[in-house]
C-alpha cells in the first residue's frame, strides 16, 4: 500500500491507449491511492465514462461547465484535491493546447489550475511523436517543469514500429511510487552548476568558442531540481530556457565564469563543473573589428591561458563534493581518470563527443562515471534520462 492516503487525478485524452486506464485505475487502488478520472471529449470514444467510474468508485468528470458537478466538487476543488495529475494517455492534441496554455475544456483547465505535480504519459503514432511541432511542445511542457513519462518503444496499434507507445500500467504505477512517496535524493542539497560555453572575445565582433549548447548541463539542473537539491546554474550563452526553480546566472567569459562561481562556492554542497570552458582567451582584444589588410593572408593570435574552475574548487581545504566533466575525443578513460586525479574531484563523468550523434549540440549522450574505486557506465539516452540518471549516481556517493 505505497500510496495509501494518497490522491491521484487521472486524465484521460483520446487515443487508443485509453483502454489501459481502467488497468491503470485498478493498480494504483490496488496501492492504496484514491483515484479521481477526468476524461476528455475524444477519450469517450475509446472507452466509456461507466467503465471508469466502476473501477474508480467515483463519478467521472468530464465537462467544464457540467451545474451537478461544480455543485459538487467543482474544477476548482478538483484541482486542489490531487497530490498528482497524471494523463495517460497524454495525445498529441493534447499536449499542443497544454504546451499553449488553453483552458478549452476541463482537463487542461485543471492543469493549469492544480498546484499539484503534473506528469504526462505520451502515446501516439511514432511520426506523430517524432513531428518538430509535438518535440517543441515536449520541450516547452518539460521546461515548465510537467513530467514526462516515456513514451516507451516498439510495435503500435497502427502496424508501425518505433517511439510512441505509452509505458505499461505497472511502471507509470511505480512513477507514481516514486513520485509521491520517495524521499527526494537531494532534499535541501545547495548546488552550484555551470552550463554551457564560454566565448572568449577577439574585437567587439568575434569571439573564440565551442561547440557546447548547454542542453546536458540544463538537464542536470532540471533533475537535480526534481530530486530536490536547491540550483544556481552559472550559464554562459545558450538558447535555452532555464528549468523551472533554478535560479539563473549568466555570463559569457571563463573570467566571468571563474568569477561567478568562486563567489558563490563557499554557500554551496555540492559544485557540478558541465560547462565547456575555453582553455584559452585571446592576450589582447581590439576595441575595433578586426579588419583585413593587403594581401596578408594569414593572422597570428596571442593566446594566455583561463583559470580552470575546476581545479580551483578542488584545491579548496573545504571544497564541496566536486564532480567534473571530460568530453574528449581519444584516450576517454585514461584522460578522465588522470583529470580526476589532478584536479581532487570526486567524481568525474566523460563522454566521447568523437561520436556521431551524442555529445556536443546532440540530443542525446553517454557517459562513463569515475569516482576512486569505481566507475559506472550510463548508456546512450536522451540527455535528461541521462542527466536523471546522473544525478541518482552522485546522491548515492555524496558525502555532506
Amino acid at each position: 500500500m505505497r500510496l495509501a492516503d494518497k490522491r491521484i487525478l487521472l486524465g484521460v485524452s483520446g487515443g487508443i491507449a485509453a483502454y489501459k486506464s481502467a488497468e491503470l485505475v485498478r493498480r494504483l487502488k490496488d496501492q492504496g491511492a484514491e483515484v479521481r478520472v477526468v476524461m476528455t471529449r475524444s477519450a469517450k470514444e475509446f472507452i466509456t465514462p461507466l467503465t471508469l467510474q466502476a473501477v474508480s468508485g467515483h463519478p467521472v468528470a468530464d465537462s467544464l461547465l457540467d451545474p451537478a458537478a461544480e455543485a459538487g466538487m467543482g474544477h476548482i476543488e478538483l484541482a486542489k484535491w490531487a497530490d498528482l495529475v497524471l494523463i495517460t494517455p497524454a495525445s498529441a492534441n493534447l499536449m499542443a493546447r497544454l504546451a499553449a496554455g488553453m483552458a478549452d475544456e476541463l482537463l487542461t483547465t485543471l492543469c493549469l489550475a492544480t498546484p499539484a505535480t503534473v506528469a504526462l504519459a505520451p502515446a501516439m503514432n511514432q511520426q506523430m511523436f517524432r513531428n518538430a511541432a509535438t518535440q517543441a511542445n515536449l520541450d516547452t511542457l518539460a521546461s515548465r517543469g510537467i513530467l514526462l513519462w516515456g513514451p516507451d518503444s516498439g510495435s503500435q496499434a497502427c502496424g508501425d514500429v518505433g517511439p510512441g507507445r505509452m509505458l505499461d500500467p505497472l511502471e507509470l504505477v511505480e512513477r507514481c511510487c516514486q513520485q509521491l512517496t520517495a524521499e527526494p535524493l537531494l532534499a535541501g542539497v545547495k548546488l552550484l552548476l555551470t552550463a554551457g560555453p564560454t566565448r572568449e572575445a577577439l574585437d567587439p565582433v568575434r569571439y573564440i568558442s565551442n561547440h557546447s549548447s548547454g542542453k546536458m548541463g540544463y538537464a542536470i539542473a532540471r533533475a537535480a531540481r526534481e530530486a530536490g537539491a536547491e540550483v544556481t546554474l552559472v550559464s554562459g550563452p545558450v538558447a535555452l530556457a532555464a528549468p523551472q526553480g533554478v535560479e539563473r546566472v549568466d555570463v559569457e567569459s571563463a573570467l566571468q565564469m571563474h568569477k561567478a562561481v568562486m563567489s558563490r562556492i563557499g554557500d554551496c554542497d555540492l559544485f557540478i563543473g558541465c560547462a565547456a570552458v575555453a582553455d584559452y582567451r585571446p592576450a589582447q582584444v581590439a576595441s575595433q573589428k578586426i579588419k583585413k589588410t593587403g594581401d596578408n593572408d594569414q593572422m597570428t593570435l596571442t593566446l594566455v591561458k583561463n583559470p580552470d574552475i575546476i581545479a580551483a574548487v578542488g584545491a579548496l581545504s573545504d571544497k564541496p563534493f566536486t564532480v567534473g566533466f571530460a568530453a574528449e575525443t581519444v584516450d576517454v578513460e585514461q584522460y578522465a581518470l588522470d583529470k580526476l586525479r589532478r584536479k581532487r574531484l570526486d567524481m568525474i563523468a566523460a563522454n566521447d563527443v568523437s561520436r556521431a550523434g551524442q555529445g556536443f549540440n546532440a540530443d542525446d549522450n553517454a557517459l562513463t562515471v569515475f569516482w576512486q574505486g569505481g566507475q559506472a557506465a550510463l548508456p546512450l539516452a536522451d540527455k535528461l534520462t541521462l542527466a536523471r540518471h546522473l544525478v541518482a549516481l552522485i546522491a548515492r556517493h555524496y558525502r555532506p
